[in-house]
Order: C-alpha cells, then sequence, then structure tokens
C-alpha cells in the first residue's frame, strides 16, 4: 500500500492510502483506495511531518496484510489414516463442471428458484444429480451419500433433493427447450434428421396406479412401468422427452413427441429415423399428409409385409453388394431398393378409416454376420425347447 498525494483544483493538497492490483478481465494495473486521510494543511495542526508519518502507517498496513495471508501447516508423517476412512476427492468432474456452465444451466436453475420459497439451492441439487448420473450412475439417495467425493459444497439434506424433485418437473420443458437453444448456440446442432425411440422404467411396486402401469417391458420384467419416448437430433443429442402410463404402446406416444419438437425446436422439415414399433398409417400419414413434407426411415419386418413384398425380397435379382456390383455367393452383404406407391390406413376426425397413398423407397439389405447372429439365436431357442420337453 502507498500514499497517494493529490493535487485538487483548489490548490489544497490532499492525502490518502491506495492499494495497486491488477484488473482479471484486462490484466492492466488499477488503483483502489484503501482509506481517506485528509487535506495536508489539515493534517499539519496533528502530525509535524503528514507525509512522513502516513508513508510509515502505510507500510505497516502493507505488513499486517502480508501476515494475514500467511499460515502454517504442520503434518504428522506418522500419522495414519482410520480404518474405513476415504479422504480421495473426484477432479475428473471438472470436465462435466465446463460444459455445465457452458449450457448456462445454473443460471437456469438459479432464475427459476428466485421466486420459490425454498431453503436449499435447486442448482447444487441439480449439479450434484447430473454428476452423480454420469459418473456413477445410481439412486438419489446414493448421489447424496457419494457427495462429499466432489470439491463442491453441496449444503443440503437428501429429504431436500426429493423435494426439489417437484420442482424440476415443473420447468422440464422450459430447461428442455432453454438447453437446446443453448446447445444451438454453443456447438450447433442438425435437426433435418430426428431420431426417435421409447424405452421404459420399471418401479417396484406391488400395485399399478394412474401413471406407473403395467405395460411390456424392455427388460422383460412383471412391474409396474412408465414409458418414456425422446427425440434426438442428427449427433445424437436429445431435444425432447415426453413421459406415459406403462400401458401406452410405443406407436401411441410418437405422435405427441414429433409434434412438440416440429412445434418447439424451429426444426423446418425433417426425416424421422426410428424402428418398427411406430409404424402405422397414422403416424405415417401424420409426417407426410396434407401440406406436410417430412420424411421417413422406419425399420421393417418382412414377415409382416404382404406377400407381394415378400416375393420382392426373395426375388435375387436387383441386389449388389457392397462394391456396387451384382452379388456372388462369396459377398457377405447386399442391398436393392425400389419406389413404390402403398396404401395405408389412416383414421379420420371422424374416427373412421380411410386409405391414402404414399410414395416411399424401400430398401432390403441382407448381411452375413447379422444372418448368422439371428441363426445362433434361433438355436438357441430350438435347444431350450428340447430341453423343456425332454424335462418339463
Amino acid at each position: 500500500m502507498n500514499l497517494k498525494v493529490s493535487k485538487r483544483k483548489t490548490g489544497r493538497t490532499y492525502l490518502s492510502i491506495v492499494k495497486n492490483y491488477r484488473d482479471k478481465k484486462t490484466g492492466q494495473s488499477r488503483t483502489s483506495s484503501v482509506k481517506s486521510l485528509g487535506y495536508l494543511d489539515e493534517l499539519e495542526k496533528q502530525y509535524e511531518d503528514p507525509i512522513a508519518h502516513f508513508k510509515e502507517v502505510a507500510r505497516k498496513m502493507t505488513e499486517e496484510e502480508k501476515k494475514k495471508r500467511k499460515f502454517t501447516l504442520n503434518i504428522d508423517m506418522d500419522e495414519e489414516l482410520e480404518p474405513e476412512s476415504d479422504g480421495r476427492k473426484n477432479f475428473g468432474y471438472a470436465a462435466i463442471l465446463k460444459v455445465y456452465h457452458e449450457l448456462g444451466l445454473n443460471r437456469f436453475f438459479n432464475n427459476k428458484a428466485r421466486n420459490e420459497d425454498f431453503k436449499f439451492n435447486t442448482n447444487s441439487i441439480m449439479l450434484l444429480l447430473v454428476i452423480s448420473r454420469l459418473l456413477s450412475p445410481g439412486s438419489k439417495k446414493k448421489a447424496f451419500e457419494q457427495k462429499d467425493r466432489y470439491f463442491e459444497r453441496f449444503n443440503f439434506s437428501l429429504t431436500d433433493i426429493y423435494r426439489g424433485l417437484s420442482h424440476f418437473s415443473k420447468v422440464a420443458r422450459d430447461c428442455q427447450r432453454y438447453l437446446h437453444e443453448q446447445v444451438v448456440e454453443n456447438y450447433g446442432s442438425n435437426t433435418e434428421t430426428i431420431y426417435y425411440d421409447v424405452t421404459n422404467f420399471y418401479f417396484e411396486i406391488d400395485q399399478a396406479d394412474e401413471m406407473r402401469k403395467f405395460g411390456k417391458s424392455k427388460e422383460h420384467r412383471h412391474n409396474p412401468l412408465v414409458q418414456m419416448g425422446l427425440a434426438m437430433d442428427a449427433d445424437g443429442i436429445p431435444l425432447h422427452y415426453e413421459l406415459f402410463p406403462g400401458n401406452k404402446l410405443d406407436k401411441e406416444t410418437f405422435r405427441s413427441v414429433i409434434g412438440a419438437v416440429r412445434k418447439n425446436y424451429d426444426t423446418g422439415r425433417i426425416v424421422v429415423v426410428a424402428d418398427m414399433g411406430v409404424i402405422t398409417g397414422d403416424n405415417i400419414y401424420y409426417l407426410t399428409g396434407g401440406k406436410n413434407r417430412n420424411g421417413y426411415v422406419f425399420s421393417f419386418s418382412i414377415r409382416g409385409g404382404t406377400e407381394a413384398f415378400k416375393e420382392y425380397v426373395l426375388d435375387q435379382a436387383g441386389y449388389v453388394g457392397s462394391h456396387g456390383k451384382p452379388v456372388t455367393e462369396d459377398d457377405e452383404f447386399k442391398i436393392k431398393s425400389r419406389r413404390i406407391a402403398r396404401e395405408i390406413n389412416v383414421t379420420m376426425r371422424s374416427g373412421k378409416t380411410a386409405k391414402k397413398v404414399v410414395y416411399e423407397k424401400q430398401v432390403v439389405f441382407w448381411a452375413r454376420k447379422y444372418a448368422d447372429k439371428a441363426r445362433a439365436e434361433r438355436e438357441e431357442l430350438v435347444k431350450k425347447a428340447y430341453e423343456l420337453v425332454a424335462d418339463p
């Protein structure tokens, strides 16, 4: 710290103690006032030499500040950790933290909680849940129990986490749209192609309720389920999701989720890629009918096709290998395609069914590795069937 002697417009001299520092943003040297002393002519009435006196005061203040910065750390080199103790900290989550702040999630959750009467920090809770989900997936309870693995100050209870879930559910739609905007701004997003899939979550409860209902489990479990329809952009970045009762069929979730994507995410024309679970005339017409000119790439079961389609698949004419030439017996892969007009059944607003014509490109392919895998799976099922017959 230094004594600053300033000449005022009135001709009088003013004394103050100042401190020099470097601006973190610009890197330039700055000066801040620490203590205002007064005019020199008035100070001369109290001190024989005010300038010399306050230079010494500034020097002592600098020494005192340096002393405050120092600390002594004593380490017992023979000390041992207690059994079962764990003093390790995770530093790898710093990469997650960087992306979390780049996306402005801290700003979003702090703003959403501004008018709420919470006794806990919702952004801090969400940060822990995100880190835990990426590094050590588990329950909310497990995430809370492992919170001391990180350098963050997570000052909340497990009960606070559970209370915060209702708030997160309330702002989920806004969060999804906000996240997409941030992804577009920071990294860019390709929404010309939309990937759509449905999964479900099971609950270990005895009785189903309004949302958790018995349905077809992806893990073949006999528990009440909740369905989730998820739409992703061309890079596999999630755009939008919705939850449905567990007995909702995959095909019945399609229009709700894709409709929200088209409405809220400024997508323009899209091509939706999905598996055969969403194939219905209604879903296809929803994308292509009327003024809609969207596209789709849906997988399709040969077994469920028409006789004409099966004949086309089994007819070896038109197949080419990965080299683009007609196939031989040694080829590991073959493919062919055609454009065709196909009739589909569409449910009208009146509830009646009408036939509509769609023009689509059908692509058929065969791969030896996939065929060998399918054959092995069939043989395993046959083997189990014989064993069951022999020993019921």
